[in-house]
């Protein structure tokens, strides 16, 4: 839905006072992505997930405990890094009411 005047007047007010007031952080905004953030955490993951295999290779034979700690880092970074990777595709966003509709749609044309 398009704003009004009044209100696209109002935002602009809002924007330009925020610009004024702390540039830098505006700028960091601006530029901000869902995709600039989730390559931070991606970084993040993988190291970990290197860091976890390390650890099974190299306390395999030695400290069973360490390996096991190695395996369990590795499982949660798979699983942070598919997490972020369906978040960068869009998979998993649709509202749980769409696909509700979608369901019985489907039901109701016999597959």
């Amino acid at each position: 839905m398009p704003l009004d005047d009044r209100e696209q007047k109002i935002l602009e007010e809002i924007e330009r006072q925020f610009y004024q007031e702390d540039p830098k952080l505006a700028e960091t905004v601006r530029t901000a992505t869902i995709a600039s953030l989730s390559s931070r955490h991606l970084k993040w993951a993988v190291l970990s997930l290197v860091v976890g295999v390390a650890l099974m290779l190299a306390f395999f034979t030695s400290s069973t405990i360490i390996a096991l700690v190695g395996f369990v880092v590795m499982v949660v970074s798979v699983a942070w890094i598919v997490a972020i990777l369906k978040q960068r595709a869009g998979v998993g966003m649709t509202p749980p009411s769409q696909w509700f509709d979608r369901a019985k749609r489907r039901w109701r044309d016999g597959g």
